[in-house]
């Protein structure tokens, strides 16, 4: 018989090695109980601490995160799409750290993974006491409520307050309470992928080829350069995937690097094959080029004879997490970097000297097509002029309105259409953080809006399908990326009015008409189908005209 041994799956091998600040709060006590020293925790340090981990997050990076978007501007090889959307990310993490403008317009779905150790006493209420942390966050800075609560099946209504939350309580360890905070928007939240796999996968060229193909498939609509975390095998297929994200966060870094008796480890030599071959895919930091990932783990885990469950996830440009402990020494928040600008280069690199091609986007819509047709896919430009904002609750009631005999709205007909959601407006300024929505969603809706004369001209972020691109060949539309990630950026230095249109109801799904000055933007799809994206082309990397 075997010898009965325990070993956690998930153990760390390595001491943590966060640097922490403190959070000056009232609330704990040691309290003595026979031999034991309990750590007392009011419901208020949980309140603290939580509002102070989301208000970092919304605004600050790690400083790591920062390093390696700094390190592309110094690639050689890295292209000058990849470098113009490096500095675009650390411009906008610069605004972001003065806490005004969050660093993402979509602020994300709340997440907390605790771990309390058994010497920590509280009233034992703690999700409603972070979840208040949450709401004050929410509610008092200038966040977006992105949460819809459901009325009926097929009717919802937003909560208002970006409640409820995704709040995980473990009971493990000792004398302290462990935390790690989250904010995942939906763009890289909707690239976590499972895949119920067998043995067969098991040797080292079919699982490699695996993974690269299923993680090119992630696309660019997450906001790469990405964090990707792979997980394979796992005991069940929701352990792998919540493992993932736990990797993807970089939380299960210190597990150990080798396997045996039932743990979990990281494969560095796997995770260095397979960053290798991300940055051989030509997608890069989302216009083609090299930085498809920053890095990538790999997580091995046990798993059942049958089963071979493989979990993908990202963490994309907007980085956003923090890890916090509760201990007999204090409150304490991950120190995350407050001075982003030191990355920034004081002069832009050479190969981003070039400037992108202006469009007027005051004048008809038939002149800004001409203008954009003599420009190949791939082409870097820069917007000034009105656009409409409208993304998925407006496009389904325009869609509505359409199929009962309406004709398209003259807005739709005659400006660009931006799919975004901008967090709140901050007094004094213009917008709140405004970036680009994931273009995808929309995709359903092209070919009868385009067919209506409306969206000739899109604008978001990410890769389309092979529908929209047929569609913008049958009705001489096109279809402009722009970069995920800098939502701060936009709105601090390009997005200068916004009024609404229609649906104001919606709250930030409704139908709005901005002005821009100097929007950044690249052409993706042009009137002849040509993608950028698509697989059977080679990006173009440079600005060029169609031969």
């Amino acid at each position: 018989m075997t010898e009965f041994r325990y070993t956690p799956i998930l153990g760390a091998a390595e001491p943590d090695s966060t640097e922490y600040r403190r959070i000056d709060t009232s609330g704990m006590d040691i309290l003595g109980w026979g031999p034991r020293r309990i750590l007392s925790v009011e419901p208020n340090v949980l309140t603290t601490l939580a509002f102070e981990a989301f208000r970092d997050i919304s605004h600050l990076l790690r400083t790591k995160h920062l390093e390696q978007v700094a390190a592309i501007l110094d690639d050689p090889e890295a292209s000058s799409n990849d470098k113009f959307v490096a500095t675009e990310l650390l411009r906008n993490a610069n605004i972001a750290a003065a806490g005004v403008l969050p660093m993402c317009q979509d602020t994300g779905t709340a997440i907390i993974h605790a771990q309390r150790g058994r010497h920590v006493l509280t009233d034992g209420d703690d999700a409603r006491h972070l979840s208040r942390g949450i709401y004050e966050a929410y509610t008092h800075l200038n966040l977006r409520y992105s949460q819809m609560a459901p009325v009926s099946m097929f009717d919802e209504r937003n909560t208002g307050t970006n409640l409820p939350a995704q709040i995980e309580l473990h009971a493990e360890g000792d004398d302290s309470y462990d935390f790690l905070f989250m904010a995942k928007g939906c763009g890289s939240a909707n690239k976590s992928f499972l895949f119920q796999q067998t043995a067969a996968l098991l040797s080292p060229k079919t699982l490699l080829d695996f993974i690269v193909d299923k993680a090119s498939e992630i696309g660019t609509s997450a906001c790469p350069p990405y964090h990707l975390a792979v997980v394979i095998g796992g005991p069940t297929a929701e352990y792998a995937l919540r493992a993932a994200k736990l990797a993807s966060a970089h939380h299960l870094d210190n597990l150990a690097q080798h396997g045996g008796d039932g743990i979990g480890y990281r494969d560095l030599d796997f995770e260095e094959q397979v960053l290798n071959r991300t940055r051989q895919l030509g997608i890069g930091a989302q216009f083609g080029g090299k930085y498809f990932c920053h890095d990538v783990r790999v997580i091995r885990l046990p798993r059942h004879g049958g089963s071979l469950p493989i979990a993908l996830a990202v963490s994309c440009a907007a980085d956003r997490q923090a890890r916090g402990k509760i201990t007999h020494e204090g409150v304490f928040l991950e120190q995350l970097e407050r001075d982003p600008g030191r990355f920034l280069p004081d002069t832009l690199p050479d190969d981003l000297a070039e400037p992108a091609v202006a469009i007027d986007l005051n004048t008809t819509l038939d002149r800004i097509r001409a203008q954009l047709s003599g420009h190949s896919v791939g082409t870097r430009l820069s917007l000034t002029g009105t656009l409409v904002v409208a993304r998925d609750l407006a496009h389904a009631k325009i869609k509505v309105r359409l199929d009962e005999g309406e004709p398209m709205p003259d807005y739709l007909r005659d400006h660009p259409v931006y799919y975004a959601g901008p967090a709140k407006t901050p007094s004094g300024y213009p917008s709140g953080s405004f970036g680009p929505t994931t273009a995808g969603r929309m995709d359903s809706y092209v070919e009868q809006f385009q067919a209506a004369g409306g969206s000739l001209i899109m604008l978001a972020k990410g890769n389309r399908t092979p529908a929209v691109a047929r569609s913008c060949r049958v009705n001489g539309g096109f279809y402009l990326g722009s970069i995920g990630g800098p939502a701060a950026r936009l709105a601090h230095d390009c997005i200068k009015r916004i009024d609404v249109l229609e649906y104001g109801e919606l709250g930030m799904e409704a139908v709005l008409r901005i002005e821009v000055e100097n929007f950044p933007a690249f052409i993706v799809i042009d009137d002849q189908g040509n993608d950028f994206y698509a697989r059977d082309q080679q990006p173009l990397l440079t600005i060029g005209r169609r031969p």
